[in-house]
């Protein structure tokens, strides 16, 4: 079945079943590999994509659902004021170790800071719960969202 969707501003026709998670949409038939695949159940974020700026895990997102919704992946992130700060804070302080959660994990703290442009570290914990980090960065990913936010000093942050 043919599905017309708007990925990262761009409009893109694609022939796919409509089961077919978004996931592989956005990797297989779109060449957008920032997207990861982790567990395939929605438990450890890696695929976490923005569908109207909400954060949702693109490994159970059926493609037929999705309709007019716009979707954002992390190769759009750094066009967004938040996002920008996010990719610099994350590089500033190192944040990652393998990387390979880290796409899902800017994603949700994009949605984040979004939402509430200077989060407590209740609302930070909160928001970024459904994302794994097997190298255990939980640390520095909370210190990079609160330098994005300016709410905290490159000086303070955890290493």
């Amino acid at each position: 079945m043919g599905y017309r969707l708007e990925v990262n501003g761009t409009v893109h026709e694609v022939q796919v079943p409509g089961e077919m998670p978004l996931l592989w949409v956005l990797r297989d038939e779109l060449g957008l590999v920032g997207t990861k695949y982790g567990c395939g159940k929605g438990y450890c974020g890696a695929c976490t994509v923005h569908l109207d700026g909400a954060t949702v895990r693109s490994c159970l997102l059926k493609v037929a659902s999705v309709g007019t919704a716009k979707i954002h992946t992390i190769e759009h992130i750094g066009t967004s004021a938040a996002g920008e700060r996010l990719q610099r804070a994350w590089l500033e302080i190192d944040v990652m170790q393998c990387g390979y959660c880290q796409a899902g994990q800017i994603m949700s703290a994009c949605a984040l800071l979004a939402r509430s442009a200077s989060p407590s570290d209740a609302e930070i914990n909160a928001a970024m719960s459904g994302n794994i980090c097997r190298c255990g960065c939980y640390n520095r990913i909370r210190s990079a969202i609160r330098i994005a936010a300016g709410l905290k000093e490159e000086a303070d942050h955890v290493a």
